[in-house]
Formats: C-alpha cells, structure tokens, sequence
C-alpha cells in the first residue's frame, strides 16, 4: 500500500536532467526571481502547466493525471495561478527542446512546467520535469524520477513540492497527509472512524472500525505512528498506531481520563493532560521506558500541551486564570508564562513546525475562530470566523492551517485550509463528515 513506503523508497532512481545551461546554472545560483508571499492581499505567480508528455499512448492517462494533481496542489495553494490549457498557443511535444518562450510570454505565463511520463521496460514509470522561467528563458529546476505505475499521485506531490519550493524559497507540503476522525450517521449516533488521507483528500484510508470513540489523532515526526485518544469500555485511553503494521498498543495505563496525546519532535515522548478528580494536569511519558514524569500541579485544568519544534517549551491551554488561556512553559516544567490576553477564551494551541506561531481556538462574541499569535503572545491575529472552528493543525511547512467547521443544525463537520495570512481559505474534500486533523510532517 502506498502509505508503507518513504521517499527513498518510492523513488528508486532520481537525477537532475542535463539541460541546464552556462548561463542556467548562473541563475540557479543567484536565485530566480520568486514569488513574494506577503501578508496582504496579492496577485498569484500565473503558471502555466501542459499535460505531461507520454511515453506510448498508454501512458496518456497517467501524464495527464500528474499534471491534474500538480495543477490542483499549485491553485490551492493560492500563490499561484494555473493558466487554462485553452490558452495555450504551443503543444508541448519534446520536453528535452527549449520552448518557444514568446508563446508562453503571449499567454503572461510567468513560469512554464514541461514533463513526460514513460513507461520502462521493467515495467516502472519515469517521470520527468523541469521547471523554466519565461521572462528569462532560463531552466530553474529538473529531475527525473523512477517509480511503481501505482504511485504516480505520489511522484505528483513530490514534483508539486520541487516546484512550489524553487518558486517561493519556502518547502512545499504537497508530500504529506492528514489524519482525522471520519464522521458517519444522525448527529446523536455518530460513528466516528480514524481515517488517513493525502493532504489534498486523495487515497483515504480508515484505520479503526469505529465500534468505539475515537479522538484527537496526532502524527509522530516519523511519520510511521499515530497517538490518540479512544474511548472504549471505561475510561478513555491513550493509544500508539504503527501505520504500517496496523498494530496498536497503549501507551500506558493511567488514574483517571487522559487527553490530548501528542508526540515530542523527537518522536521519543508523548505528552497529555490526566484528569485526577476535578483537575487535570500535564504529563510526559517515555515511550522506551514507559517512566511518567508530572509537569504541572495545580488545581486548574491544564491541557492541550504542545511542543515547540526544538522540543525546549511548550505551550498548552490553562483555566488557572479563571478561564482558559494560553501559556508557555519549560518542557521540564516549571513556571508557565501567560500569552493570551484578548477578550474570550482560548484553546487547542500548536505550534508552528517553523517555531514562529502558535495556532489556536478562540471563543467569544458567540463565535469560535482560528488564529495565530507570536510565542511571546505579540501579533495576535484571527484568520477565520464562524458558527464553530476548532482544532487547527499546521503544514509542515507552517505556512498553511487546516482545521474543522461545524455549520450547525443538522450538519456535521468538514475540513478546511486557510493561509497564515487568512487568505485563501479552502474546503478540503472528505468522504462524509470530518473533524479533528492532524497534518504530518513531509514523507520526504
């Protein structure tokens, strides 16, 4: 199955392509003009993407499927701005040719992406691209890949990613996926399934049968296992999920409920909140020696903890103020330093994989809206609004936040995206109803 294999061994031969010339190179060294991400409002890079070339008739299908998935990742991304194939005045025929750049400069393409897909004799694909900027008509980037038939959305992120990274100078987050609680039936016998998916919905996967509850899922930075929290018969439990395996074990056996299990950067510990009577605190358990160690004790409910990308602080979420907030604190422990300080409540902090943010839920106004704020609680601000958001998760690149909606009434909720500057907010496409994500890190 597709989720069992890394990059390395998806892509059994890679290579950069041999046409980059003299005066090429000297641009790959100064660096292409990029696209500018700023926080207002701005025009996206327009890109224009042909059906990759195929190798034998057979392989159309799969050259145009590519170029579908590297369209679509590009356009959600929001930064840019595929060009309709209606407006293409040259048919891309011999990726291995310069292209004739004054028909794409016609169209106002900014940057032209050429590929070809071939079928090998052993039976795997070769994929291939390359990546030119018009204006100068200069190669940015070319690879060529080698892989099963059956892994060919895959190879389609990976290039999304190369693409997306050589443009913007940030990493892409086209290779990843997304974990999340799948949702069927009437609203008061809900049935709820933990479910993985590309980032983009494609290849969705259910990884429990949904007899009992299951809750905030959360990816190791090895990508290989899944914590969450499963309510079965008695108290709620804190489960591993080795993904390519399909074992799971408990985490361990604790006193009372436990919440909120997440992965240290390291993928060596998981913290979670522990209810003991009408409080909860933070704990932290080795996964090697299954030692418990107690972070917080107060008579406050302290919960949600999350990791900063270094592994040295946390941030987790405290009613100790009377009501919840956020606070940042040593990953040791020790004295937590209150960083919210709006008007409402706050909940469901992360922190960014950049180190940058902290996303968050924030409740007021008759509202719940997703937001970000700087560690030290400076730049606070609210990307969406509505009826019920909640639990935003970051990209791996942190540059983009998916979380769920509730539109209330009979509905359930869906899964969507939003930009950290608040633009381009998407829904992202699910089976049924969806809550709860948790995005990994890249597969590569």
């Amino acid at each position: 199955m597709p989720f069992r294999l890394s990059r390395r061994q998806i892509i059994s031969g890679m290579a950069a392509l041999g046409m980059v010339t003299g005066s090429a190179r000297h641009a790959l060294a100064q660096g292409p003009k990029r696209v500018i991400i700023p926080e207002g409002e701005f025009a996206p890079l327009p890109i224009a993407i042909p059906n990759f070339v195929a190798g034998t008739p057979a392989d159309n299908e799969v050259g145009v499927g590519v170029t579908q998935v590297i369209t679509n990742n590009l356009k959600r991304s929001g930064l840019f701005a595929p060009i309709d194939q209606a407006a293409y005045i040259e048919k891309v025929i011999n990726i291995d040719a310069a292209p004739q750049f004054q028909n794409w400069k016609t169209i106002n393409a900014q940057a032209l992406v050429t590929g070809r897909m071939t079928r090998q004799p052993d039976g795997r694909l070769k994929a291939e691209f390359r990546l030119w900027d018009v204006n100068t008509a200069q190669q940015l980037a070319g690879q060529q890949y080698f892989t099963s038939p059956e892994y060919w959305r895959r190879i389609a992120h990976i290039i999304s990613d190369q693409i997306y990274e050589r443009l913007t100078g940030e990493k892409g987050y086209f290779d990843s996926r997304v974990v999340f609680v799948d949702e069927t039936g009437p609203k008061e016998r809900r049935v709820k399934r933990l479910a993985m998916m590309d980032q983009d919905g494609a290849n969705v996967r259910y990884l429990t049968r949904g007899a009992d509850l299951v809750l905030t899922p959360r990816f190791s930075p090895s990508t290989q296992e899944i914590t969450y929290m499963e309510f079965g018969q008695g108290d709620p439990r804190v489960y591993l999920f080795n993904i390519e395996t399909g074992q799971r074990e408990i985490v361990g056996n604790f006193p009372g409920m436990s919440f909120s299990p997440r992965f240290s950067p390291d993928g060596q510990r998981v913290i979670m909140s522990l209810q003991q009577g009408g409080n909860s605190n933070l704990f932290v358990m080795d996964l090697r020696s299954k030692s418990t160690t107690r972070l917080t004790d107060t008579p406050a409910i302290d919960t949600s903890p999350s990791y900063s990308p270094d592994g040295s602080r946390i941030c987790f979420e405290s009613d100790r103020g009377g009501k919840p907030q956020i606070y940042v604190m040593a990953a040791t422990g020790g004295a937590a330093q209150r960083i919210s300080f709006g008007e409402g409540s706050y909940s469901t902090p992360v922190w960014s994989p950049r180190g940058d943010y902290i996303a968050f839920t924030k409740q007021g106004g008759g509202q719940f809206s997703i937001g970000i704020m700087k560690p030290d609680g400076s730049g606070e601000r609210l990307l969406t609004s509505g009826y019920h958001n909640e639990g935003p998760t970051f990209a791996p690149n942190g540059r983009v936040l998916m979380f769920f909606r509730e539109p209330g009434g009979g509905g359930g909720p869906s899964l969507f995206t939003v930009d950290i500057s608040g633009r381009n907010e998407q829904k992202v496409p699910t089976p049924g109803f969806a809550s709860d994500p948790a995005w990994s890190p890249l597969l590569s």
